[in-house]
Parts: structure tokens; C-alpha cells; sequence
């Protein structure tokens, strides 16, 4: 294993594996530190979750070669429905329709996240001066003027120039570097499932959204579709401990009859709810990124897209110094990057927990008012493709690599 390198991240998931790929085609020497093993987090035991990933995401794996290995295993959306409703009962007469025909390219992709990151894992493969280190998490972290010492839970040291975190949500290498947290826990716990349907979906992605909270239905490739069913915390354990015949039976009262018959299949995942937002994202030879910088409620479906908007944004604001001669680790090279990024992630986070408060309840003059707004957003076309935008991430100040061009 190489002692050295010029930048070294901890946390081998999509965002890491991302980041390093930028740097390293970017000319820097990378090493990635994982405690899991690729053959774990590629497996379909161990994540059942979907992404949607928006098409400037999908630029952005186009200009690093990996969606090469992931399009056969991503559909496109070509449309996306929204309605309001609640079990048992008609959905409002209000809805609000995306259509990636007025949009001129499919609102995004849908893709499982074990085949995202062994589509990473090929593309890391055949780029040199990128070493992704397996079993493996830093330990300690010591900046100094010129450098810092990554300790790695083996004993060793690897010195770099900068050292970044995308290791989660519960980042111990955030908290060695004192870095705070603003956040909260959701009355709401995410179910994850596959569906099997009789009919095709079309690529039309559904966003229903319940008294309980959104209830998403996600094209997948084949007539297979994600379930991602947000439910009261209080109400989570008991959905997850149905047999078969009453899940499938929960889940038809919430698909509806438009894909014909549906049934689980595959194991189901269920996980807590929270928002979290880093007080600061760098210190010197320092960076967040991905969840250990922000974690937003699914609502919007773009948890991973901002993440890798931070991979993006990072990888051009290091690269950008380094082709100029300037320290990339040092802190003033490093706030462009949190001036670019915090702002992005906090209006974003705080758009999906609005979103989030306005939509989870049943309060009579609220639904109503809400049923109005998707009307009338759906009627007026600026602000229908001004929302579609949004979901593809097109919007603001966009890195390189999400422009499809190269870091």
C-alpha cells in the first residue's frame, strides 16, 4: 500500500468512489479507504435502495466513463406523476405532471445502488494512480502546515495533502475534526422494496403522496418497479413484520390498479428518517462530502444527487488550484468549495423538509391548499419546467463534469 498520496478520502461508497475517480483522471495520485469489501456492497443482500439519478448526474458518469458500465442496468424516466391522496380514498382531481418529451430528455434514470457502485468499481479499475484500500477506515486524523497523517484503523499512517470525509451520515472523522451538526429525526422510518407488475410502467415514475408521508413508485428495468413507502415511525416495525400475502396486500390499497397485479419480491429494508446539515464543510487539509456534509429526507429523491454535485464541485475546486501551482489542501483553496456547495445543500434541505410538513398530514384546508398549488404549477408551463430542471439538477452553478465536460 502507497504511503503517500495527494489526496486520500475515507468512505468507499458512491460519492468517494465518485470524488476519487475525478481526482485521479484529473492527474492526482488517490487512495480511497473502505472497511467493507466490494464484493459486500455490490451484493443484492445488502442494499435494496434505488436511486434516481438526474441527468446532470448522468453527465457527469458519462464524462468519467462509468455509465458505459451502468446504462444497460438503469431505465429512463420518461415521466413523472404527481398526485395527493390517502388510502382507501380518490386521489384529488389536482395533480401535476413532468414529461421528459417537453423536457427533451428522460427526467433521469433510475438505477439500483449495487449496480451504481459496481459500475464505479470497473471504471476504478482501469484508472491508474487511484488505490482503493478494502477493509480499511482512518482512524485519526493530524493536519499540519504542509500536510496531513491519516492513521488507518490498521496502524498505518498514509501522509497526503488533503484528506476527505464522505464516510456517512455518522461520520467519525467529522467529529474528530470538530466540525458540528444542525439536525433532527423524522416521525418517519423509509421502506424499500421491489415490486413485480403485471403491466409495463411505461418509465413513468409515481410520487403519491399519503397522510403518512410520500409513497414513490420507481421504474426499474423490466416490469420490476421500487417501493420506496414512507410510514410512521410508530407504524414501520409492524408493515416490515407482515407475511408476504399482507405486505403484497398493503402495497395494492397504495399502488392502485393501473399496473395490473403486484407482488414483492426480494428481501425488504427499512431505515430512520433524519435531516443533518455540517455546520462548516472544511478545515485546513479537510473536506466534507456526501452524507457526512448533509442528509436530506427522500421526498425529492435527490440525496445522492447532491452529494455528487459536492464530488463535482470538490474534485474542480482541487484540481483547478493544483493546475495553477496553489496548495489544494490549504483553507483558502478549500471555502470556494463550501461557498459553493453549503448554500446548495441548506436551500435544498430545507425546500424537502417544507415539502415534507406540508405533504405528511390530512389536515382538510391544507390539502386543499396544496391540491391547488399542483394545479396550478402543472397549468403554467415556465414553472412546470422550472421545477423539471430541479429534479435533473440543472439548475445554479454547475461544476464541469456536470456539464458533461471533464474536471
Amino acid at each position: 500500500m502507497a504511503k503517500s498520496c495527494d489526496v486520500i478520502i475515507g468512505g468507499g461508497g458512491m460519492v468517494g468512489l465518485t470524488l476519487g475517480l475525478a481526482l485521479a483522471q484529473g492527474g492526482l495520485k488517490v487512495a480511497v479507504a473502505d472497511p467493507l469489501p466490494r464484493g459486500t456492497v455490490t451484493g443484492a443482500a445488502f442494499d435494496g435502495r434505488v436511486s434516481a439519478l438526474s441527468y446532470a448526474a448522468v453527465r457527469m458518469y458519462r464524462a468519467l466513463g462509468v455509465w458505459e458500465h451502468l446504462a444497460p442496468h438503469a431505465h429512463p424516466i420518461g415521466d413523472i406523476l404527481v398526485t395527493d391522496g390517502a388510502v382507501g380514498r380518490a386521489p384529488s382531481p389536482f395533480s401535476l405532471h413532468f414529461d421528459g418529451a417537453e423536457a427533451g430528455t428522460p427526467l433521469g434514470h433510475i438505477a439500483e445502488n449495487r449496480h451504481i457502485r459496481a459500475a464505479l468499481f470497473a471504471t476504478v479499475d482501469a484508472t491508474p494512480n487511484l488505490a482503493p484500500i478494502e477493509r480499511t477506515s482512518l482512524a485519526d486524523l493530524k493536519a499540519g502546515l504542509h500536510g496531513i497523517a491519516a492513521t488507518l484503523n490498521t496502524g498505518e499512517t498514509v501522509e497526503a495533502r488533503l484528506a476527505v470525509a464522505a464516510d456517512g451520515r455518522e461520520s467519525a472523522m467529522r467529529e474528530r475534526m470538530g466540525i458540528g451538526v444542525v439536525g433532527w429525526d423524522y416521525p418517519q422510518t423509509g421502506i424499500v422494496a421491489t415490486v413485480e407488475h403485471e403491466r409495463p410502467h411505461r418509465g413513468v415514475a409515481y410520487e403519491h403522496f399519503l397522510p403518512a408521508g410520500p409513497f414513490a413508485i420507481l421504474p426499474m428495468t423490466g416490469n420490476r418497479s421500487s417501493l420506496v413507502w414512507t410510514e410512521r415511525s410508530d407504524l414501520a416495525p409492524r408493515m416490515m413484520k407482515l407475511d408476504e400475502a399482507a405486505f403484497d396486500a398493503e402495497i395494492a390499497q397504495r399502488f392502485g390498479a393501473h399496473l395490473g397485479r403486484t407482488r414483492a419480491t426480494g428481501p425488504r429494508w427499512s431505515y430512520p428518517l433524519k435531516f443533518h446539515l455540517a455546520r462548516d464543510y472544511v478545515r485546513p487539509r479537510f473536506a466534507l462530502a456526501g452524507d457526512a456534509a448533509h442528509g436530506i429526507h427522500p421526498i425529492a429523491g435527490q440525496g445522492l444527487n447532491l452529494g455528487l454535485k459536492d464530488a463535482a464541485a470538490l474534485s474542480e475546486t482541487v484540481l483547478d488550484a493544483a493546475r495553477l501551482g496553489l496548495d489544494f489542501g490549504a483553507l483558502d483553496a478549500l471555502k470556494r468549495y463550501e461557498r459553493w456547495r453549503r448554500f446548495d445543500s441548506f436551500a435544498l434541505g430545507v425546500a424537502t423538509d417544507a415539502l415534507t410538513r406540508l405533504f405528511s398530514n390530512d389536515v382538510t384546508p391544507i390539502r386543499h391548499l396544496r391540491d391547488l398549488g399542483m394545479g396550478i404549477v402543472d397549468r403554467i408551463g415556465p414553472a412546470r419546467r422550472f421545477f423539471m430542471r430541479h429534479a435533473g439538477g440543472d439548475v445554479g452553478k454547475l461544476p464541469r463534469l456536470m456539464r458533461g465536460e471533464a474536471a
